[in-house]
C-alpha cells in the first residue's frame, strides 16, 4: 500500500536548510506551543484522574452491576466519529482554535453532567453524544501546532510535538493518584467536578490566540471552499491507525488483567506491584525525546516496527515469565512502545494525510478509544476461555500483526520521512 506522494516539503526537510533551534527553547519561546503544552497536561490530567473511578462511580452512587459499569467504555465508540466530523469542520474552515474552545466546552459540561447525574442511563448517554465532541479538543491543538511548523520551519519542530505528548503523558502519570486521593478525601462527584473544570480551564493557556495561517501546500493553501479528502487519500491514514489499534489493544489488557495476575496468582507485596505497574510511564516519557533523535536516522515508521515489536515482547513476558524480574522487563519493553508511538504517531497521522492535518489528528487521537473497547472485549473473552497469564498471548499475536503490517508499509512507502 503505497503512501502519499505529496508531502509538504517543509515536513520532508529533517536536515534541510532551515533554522535548527532546540525544541525546549522553540516550545517556551512561542505562546502557541507552550500554551498547548500546559492545556494538553491539564485535559490529561483531569481525564485520566476520571478514567479510573468512573466504574467506581457508577456502581457506588448510581447503583450500576459491575457488568453495566464496564459498558460505560463502550460509549467511547461515537469518539471517532464525533472526531472526524469535528476534524473535517476543521479543514474547511482553518479554525483550528476556535473548535478547541468550542470542544473542550463540550467537555467540560459532559462532565459537569455526570458528575449531577441522578438516573443510570445520564452518564452514557452524555458520555456518548456530548464526551465524544470534547475530546477532539487535543485533536485540534495538534492541528494547530502543525499550521504554525508550516509557517515556521525548523528542523526541531519534530522534537516540539514530542514534547507536548510528554506533557500529554505527564498528565496521565499524574492524574489517577490525584483523582483516587481526591475522591477519598471528598467524593467522587467532587472528583468529576474537578475533572469539568480541568477540561475547561485547558483553554486557558492559549488565551485569545488565533488559529495560525498555514504556509501554503505544493496543492495550494486549503480554504473553506477545500473539499473532504476522498477515502483513496485517507487508505494509509486508516491503514496505519488500524494497526496502531492492534498494538493499542493490549493496554485494556494489561491494565484489567495484570494487577489481578500480581495480587492472586503471584502474591506480589502491593508496593512491588506498584512499581511495576509504574515504571512504564517513567520509562515513556524519557524515551519519548530519543525516539525523535533515533527517527531522523532511521525512519519514523521503520522505528515504529521496532516499537511494535518490542510489545511483542512485552506481552510474552507478562504470559511466560511469572516472576516480578519478567514483569519489570515486560513494562519496561512497554515503556520502549509508548515512547516511540507516542512521540512519532501524530507526526505519521498528519503526514499521511497532509491535505487534512485536523482530519488525520482526530481520527489518530479518538482511536485509542476504539482500541480500547477492541482490546477490553478481546482480554475479557481471552480471560475466560485460556485464563491468566495467557491471555496475554492475545495482545502479543495482535502486536505480531502490527509489526507485519507497519513492515509491509514501509516497504511500499516512497517517503523518505516516513
Amino acid at each position: 500500500m503505497a503512501l502519499p506522494e505529496h508531502v509538504e516539503p517543509v515536513d520532508v526537510a529533517l536536515d534541510g536548510p532551515v533554522a535548527r533551534t532546540s525544541a525546549l527553547r522553540l516550545t517556551l519561546a512561542s505562546p502557541l506551543y507552550r500554551g498547548a503544552t500546559i492545556g494538553v497536561f491539564l485535559s490529561a490530567l483531569g481525564f485520566s484522574a476520571a478514567a479510573p473511578q468512573i466504574a467506581l462511580f457508577l456502581v457506588n452512587n448510581l447503583h450500576a452491576s459491575l457488568t453495566a459499569a464496564g459498558l460505560f467504555y463502550l460509549t467511547n465508540l461515537t469518539a471517532p466519529v464525533a472526531g472526524y466530523l469535528v476534524g473535517r469542520r476543521s479543514d474547511r474552515t482553518g479554525r483550528r482554535l476556535g473548535l478547541f474552545r468550542v470542544c473542550a466546552v463540550a467537555g467540560f459540561v459532559g462532565w459537569l453532567a455526570i458528575a449531577c447525574s441522578t438516573q443510570l442511563w445520564m452518564p452514557y448517554v452524555v458520555s456518548a453524544v456530548i464526551g465524544a465532541f470534547g475530546g477532539a479538543a487535543t485533536s485540534q491543538l495538534f492541528a494547530a501546532i502543525h499550521d504554525e511548523q508550516q509557517a515556521h520551519p525548523n528542523a526541531s519542530n519534530d522534537g516540539v510535538v514530542a514534547l507536548v505528548r510528554m506533557a500529554l503523558t505527564g498528565g496521565w502519570v499524574i492524574g489517577p493518584v490525584a483523582g483516587s486521593f481526591l475522591a477519598a478525601e471528598t467524593s467522587l462527584r467532587t472528583m468529576l467536578v474537578a475533572t469539568a473544570i480541568c477540561t475547561l480551564v485547558q483553554v486557558v493557556p492559549l488565551g485569545t490566540q488565533r488559529t495560525p495561517a498555514a504556509a501554503p501546500s505544493a496543492e495550494g493553501a486549503p480554504d473553506s471552499t477545500s473539499r473532504s479528502p476522498g477515502l483513496r487519500a485517507m487508505v494509509p491514514l486508516l491503514a496505519f491507525t488500524t494497526l496502531y489499534v492492534l498494538v493499542y489493544a493490549g493496554e485494556p489488557i494489561k491494565y484489567a488483567y495484570l494487577p489481578i495476575y500480581m495480587n492472586d496468582q503471584l502474591h506480589l507485596a502491593a508496593g512491588l506491584s506498584g512499581a511495576i505497574i509504574g515504571i512504564q510511564p517513567l520509562v515513556e516519557i524519557v524515551l519519548m525525546p530519543l525516539a525523535v533523535l533515533v527517527a531522523r536516522r532511521t525512519g519514523m515508521m521503520r522505528l515504529m516496527i521496532l516499537g511494535a515489536g518490542f510489545g511483542v515482547a512485552a506481552n510474552i513476558c507478562f504470559a511466560v515469565t511469572g516472576t516480578p524480574a519478567g514483569l519489570f522487563a515486560g513494562q519496561i519493553f512497554m515503556g520502549a512502545v509508548w515512547g516511540i508511538f507516542a512521540a512519532l504517531g501524530i507526526i505519521v497521522a498528519q503526514r499521511l494525510l497532509p491535505t487534512a492535518v485536523a482530519t488525520a489528528s482526530a481520527i489518530f487521537l479518538s482511536c485509542t478509544a476504539l482500541a480500547s473497547a477492541f482490546g477490553g472485549a478481546a482480554g475479557g473473552v481471552g480471560a475466560a476461555v485460556i485464563g491468566l497469564p495467557h491471555v496475554f498471548i492475545i495482545p502479543a499475536a495482535l502486536g505480531l500483526l502490527a509489526v507485519v503490517g507497519l513492515t509491509f508499509m514501509v516497504r511500499s512507502s516512497r517517503e523518505s520521512d516516513l
